[in-house]
């Protein structure tokens, strides 16, 4: 589950790009947090990410991000699953003054009915690539198969991480991020596909 911690780290980095808002930065893993304020970049508004990682239906771990995002980010919410049980949510929410707190972003609920597809899925912890025989039935508004890779660099040191499972759409819309903090600097790529072939292995994932 750390693992999916560090993915939706990645997800969750949405650096922005009219005018420019101070807003707070800060990371917790809980529902609120506070830290200083930051000079967010033109066409920014202050935003919220919100996650939950979850086991077995029960919440396992949560975390929270203040920072700047894009304006066409807000207000999202999606959901991404693997074969053991574990999925993770994920909520946007924004507000559009100095230094405002915007309000806790909502969640997608927890569907048992099957969608009709089925996806691979597979987690590896030190490889930009995971393939496996084990394969999952996809619930909800999940309807796409999905591939996120990460790179996690610390000066001289590199986690990768590679995940298959099945996704709701704006997960997929995030498409490849990259951030940078306190040294550490993160590049996530996500492949979707709404069928259970076509993400193949690539140069780039």
């Amino acid at each position: 589950m750390t693992s999916l911690l560090q993915i939706l780290g990645v997800v969750s980095a949405l650096v922005a790009s009219g005018y420019s808002l101070f807003c707070t930065q800060c990371v917790s893993s809980s529902d609120s947090c506070s830290g200083p304020n930051i000079t967010c970049p033109s066409g920014s508004v202050c935003g919220a990410v919100y996650t939950e990682s979850w086991s077995q239906d029960s919440i396992v771990s949560k975390s929270y991000m203040l920072s700047c995002t894009r304006e066409d980010k807000c207000n999202t919410s999606g959901s991404f699953s693997l074969h053991n049980n574990a999925r993770v949510k994920l909520g946007r929410s924004c507000c559009r003054t100095d230094r405002c707190t915007p309000p806790l972003p909502s969640l997608p609920e927890n569907s048992p009915q099957s969608n009709g597809l089925t996806c691979q899925s597979c987690m590896s912890t030190d490889s930009t690539w995971c393939d496996g025989s084990d394969t999952m039935e996809c619930l909800g508004d999940e309807n796409m198969c999905f591939r996120q890779t990460s790179i996690v660099s610390a000066g001289s040191t590199k986690n990768s991480t590679a995940i298959r499972g099945c996704a709701t759409k704006s997960i997929c819309d995030f498409g490849n991020h990259s951030s940078s903090s306190q040294g550490v600097k993160t590049v996530s790529e996500f492949a979707c596909t709404n069928g259970s072939t076509g993400l193949q292995k690539s140069s780039q994932l």
